[in-house]
């Protein structure tokens, strides 16, 4: 009963990477390349719960979240602030743009359910999620997403499981790494959409008064079953033909499997906008307590300064809806977003948990583990790199560059960065 009751606390970070935007790039790789990128989503969820790992370890050895062993690694001068700065503008700013496709996603689910007006349905989405937000802590709040995350799950496993796929396929897909014609981006998109890197400090932030052992079996399961629910996303995709929209998957899926297939759809979608709606206010609101409380009460959960973080990034996501944006195009930017503020993340957690000061002999991070977690970054280097290129190619007016050289470009760039984070690593230091 413990270790069920871990699984479904820890099921909070499933409910925070599944949101609009897994939807969007997994059921459009589905689309584009049917089962050939499922190794991604493997690799993703891999990824994804060795970096949350790492960051729950940091708060067990240290004492610290995430968000404050960043602010006692780098507290020194001009350092201390732009780290501070970085950190608060990956996760609250980055945070206010995934809302925005998180409640954008939530109410494209609800209308495909109900056909109720887009703004009635965004104002009622918004209420729901600052109701939770309001009354609930940080813990209580897991808890309340678990059975969101349940439903979700079953609501596209089931859809999944109904057309019939090729289980050869499936393995073929899931173990053997391809990278067919013009896919490239998409399986950066698909690391990018896993790998959140508000969840490294939402689940550092939920993870004190646990034992590492208990952490690593609820976080390992929880993430597993989110990267099932994944791939069974990028398997309903394979449904559809043409153009990819939710529109025109709901309406494949009611044609392919009957009247409740488009429905059933639209519940998972609108669950995976409400939860991650709920989980990206709360992030935002755990990091900023942990960098700015002094030890005082006037960061309490309940305070105004909490919940005025929660809230200006809940109404971000609600002007949006309100505005009537069209959902996927603000998904995608999201996601890109997304890809750019991860390398800043998962460098800072790859730095702390290789500090013996802060971390301690038994806690700090091995040879193994760091060959694993440099891997990861490097990923999510490329990964950031590549946006960057692309947005300012974008910018300037100029031709979007092709996608091979855009890879080998971010490629490059991300072995030249990767030289300090190595040499400062092998440091082994104390505290700067």
């Amino acid at each position: 009963m413990k270790r069920l009751g871990s699984i479904l606390f820890w099921s909070v970070l499933a409910a925070a990477f599944i949101g609009p935007g897994t939807v969007t790039t997994a059921a459009s790789s589905g689309a584009q390349h049917g089962y050939a990128l499922l190794w991604a989503l493997v690799f993703s969820t891999i990824a994804t719960v060795v970096l949350q790992e790492a960051s729950a370890r940091v708060t067990v050895a240290s004492g610290r979240n995430l968000a404050e062993a960043i602010r006692t690694r780098f507290q020194s001068g001009a350092q201390g602030v732009l780290v501070l700065l970085l950190v608060l503008g990956a996760i609250v700013l980055g945070n206010a743009a995934y809302e925005a496709g998180n409640i954008l996603g939530a109410v494209s689910g609800a209308t495909l359910g109900t056909r109720l007006s887009p703004r009635v349905l965004t104002l009622a989405i918004g209420a729901l999620a600052a109701t939770v937000l309001w009354i609930g802590t940080p813990r209580v709040v897991a808890r309340l997403l678990s059975a969101t995350v349940a439903f979700m799950g079953l609501a596209f496993l089931v859809t999944a499981f109904s057309l019939r796929p090729s289980l050869g396929e499936i393995i073929r897909g899931s173990l053997v790494p391809t990278v067919p014609a013009g896919s490239g981006l998409l399986v950066l998109g698909l690391v990018g959409t896993t790998v959140v890197p508000y969840n490294l400090f939402l689940g550092s932030g939920i993870a004190a008064g646990q034992t590492l052992k208990e952490i690593r079996f609820g976080i390992t399961v929880a993430v597993v079953l989110g990267g099932i629910i994944s791939m069974g996303i990028l398997v309903v995709g394979t449904a559809v033909q043409g153009t990819f929209g939710f529109e025109a998957l709901a309406g494949t899926l009611s044609g392919r499997l009957g009247a409740w297939g488009g429905p059933l759809f639209a519940w998972g979608l609108f669950a995976a906008g409400i939860s991650s709606a709920i989980t990206a206010p709360l992030a935002a609101a755990i990091t900023a307590r942990s960098l700015f409380d002094s030890g005082t009460e006037r960061w309490h959960v309940q305070g105004l300064r909490y919940r005025s973080v929660w809230m200006g990034v809940l109404l971000v996501g609600v002007g949006f809806g309100l505005a009537g944006v069209r959902p996927i195009p603000v998904i995608i930017l999201a996601q890109a977003l997304n890809g750019i503020l991860l390398p800043f993340a998962a460098v800072f957690l790859l730095l702390v948990v290789n500090d013996r000061a802060l971390m301690g002999r038994g806690a700090v991070n091995g040879p193994g583990a760091n060959a694993l977690m440099g891997a990861v970054v490097a990923v999510t280097i490329v990964l950031g790199v590549a946006g960057v290129l692309r947005a300012g190619a974008t910018a300037a007016g100029l031709p979007a560059p092709g996608e091979g050289l855009l890879l080998g470009v971010a490629a490059a760039v991300a072995a030249v960065l990767s030289i300090p984070i190595v040499r400062r690593i092998m440091q082994k230091g104390d505290p700067q």
